[in-house]
């Protein structure tokens, strides 16, 4: 296919380090008014008056904002089941740690993921990557972490792949496999390390490797076991950590190489530091958390003005975190996570992609993957600046019109 995208506003990003760090994380590298050709998968050319053909589908913006469709780096948006009745508790009162101690919280989803099926939970994923393709998102991370066992976390993955089969965007598994607790903590632990790690490695050779390092959770030592012992295998690591407690996970995480370090909302002055001067470890902020959760979210202004790379992502989840929606998490880290509108937008395309592993994306410039969004709006401010709706008239899905709302 070929298209020519006309009269664009186009927040191209294509000029900086990757990922942004510190002011540059605000450079959106802003063309006011240009064409953006695509040929086939890729952006072929950009700039004003790109010439076309009379063989190219043609769209007028009609000046409105067209920028790199967003990623969505940090999910778990495979799950069965719903969270409504602890959320009516949480309204009186009931902490989410409190719920967790009385096997609600994950491990009420982790029930209910034991209950499904493969086939259902295929079907409840890929439900749930159309609702995101819908807001913008192309690419988007999904972990498991609700089966607790080797069999139930293989069934996520292979679940996951098979949502991710014949949908226009690109999918990245994660396992999640320091997830809850069940039972004796070392013991399972242990049997984490020695029986579900291998065989996740086995069939799922290289993929990313996570933990929830949290009270009630995995304990730092844990975590530490887990991820030296994939590093040996072969995976990269990410992990959740500073979420309601600071633990001391920072520190130990980036010994090992942490890809990530995802939530924040609980860091100290000393290792939000020490995190944004990591030449190559992402902090990730969930803003939509604390927004359901508790109220708190992380203090990314402090971050990003320390140098630190930053992304934003939805934590799209049953329990903390309903919601698919990039825009809503744009505007919720512009609220409380203190980032301007340009920085939440660099956070949410091409440092989550860098973060994920793609260079070929979260930018508009030739040769990359056309991977795009076009707005109703005539300012990208107005992502952040706007609370609910979808912004997006149309989303390009590697050089494929996915949506048209306006025709």
């Amino acid at each position: 296919m070929t298209l020519l995208i006309r009269n664009a506003r186009v927040v191209s990003l294509a000029a900086g380090d990757i990922p942004r760090r510190g002011p540059a994380l605000a450079e959106l590298s802003v063309l006011a008014a240009a064409d953006v050709l695509i040929e086939g998968t890729t952006i072929a050319a950009v700039g004003p008056a790109v010439g076309g053909s009379a063989t190219h589908e043609v769209i007028d913006a009609a000046g409105r904002v067209l920028l790199p469709a967003f990623v969505d780096c940090h999910t778990h948006a495979c799950w069965a089941g719903d969270r409504v009745e602890e959320w009516e508790l949480k309204r009186r009162g009931v902490s989410y740690l409190d719920l967790l101690a009385r096997g609600g919280g994950i491990l009420s989803t982790v029930r209910a993921v034991r209950a499904a099926t493969e086939d259902e939970l295929a079907a409840l994923t890929r439900a749930r990557l159309e609702a995101m393709l819908r807001e913008g998102t192309t690419t988007v991370e999904i972990k498991s972490g609700y089966g607790l066992s080797t069999a139930a976390e293989l069934k996520m993955l292979r679940a996951i792949r098979r949502a991710a089969a014949g949908w226009p965007g690109t999918v990245v598994p994660t396992a999640l496999l320091g997830h809850a607790i069940e039972g004796d903590a070392a013991k399972f632990v242990a049997h984490t390390i020695e029986e579900t790690l291998p065989a996740i490695s086995r069939e799922f050779p290289g993929i990313a490797i996570d933990a929830f390092c949290e009270q009630g959770a995995w304990p730092v030592e844990g975590c530490v076991q887990l991820f030296r012992r994939a590093r040996e295998l072969g995976h990269p690591i990410r992990v959740h950590a500073d979420q309601f407690n600071s633990l001391g996970m920072i520190p130990r995480a980036l010994e090992l190489g942490t890809r990530s370090i995802d939530h924040l909302e609980a860091t100290t002055d000393a290792d939000l530091a020490a995190l944004a001067a990591a030449p190559s470890t992402c902090g990730v902020v969930l803003p939509a958390t604390g927004f359901h959760t508790d109220g708190r979210y992380a203090r990314a202004r402090e971050f990003v003005d320390r140098g630190g790379a930053i992304a934003v992502a939805t934590n799209c989840n049953p329990g903390s975190a309903p919601t698919h929606s990039m825009p809503f998490a744009i505007a919720l880290a512009a609220r409380g996570c203190g980032l301007t509108a340009a920085e939440a937008i660099s956070a949410a395309t091409v440092n989550a992609a860098a973060l994920l592993g793609f260079a070929d994306r979260g930018r508009i410039a030739p040769g990359l993957r056309a991977d795009l969004v076009l707005l109703r709006h005539r300012d990208e401010r107005m992502l952040a600046y706007e609370i609910g709706g979808n912004p997006v008239d149309l989303v390009i899905c590697g050089g494929r019109v996915i949506r048209n709302a306006t025709g």
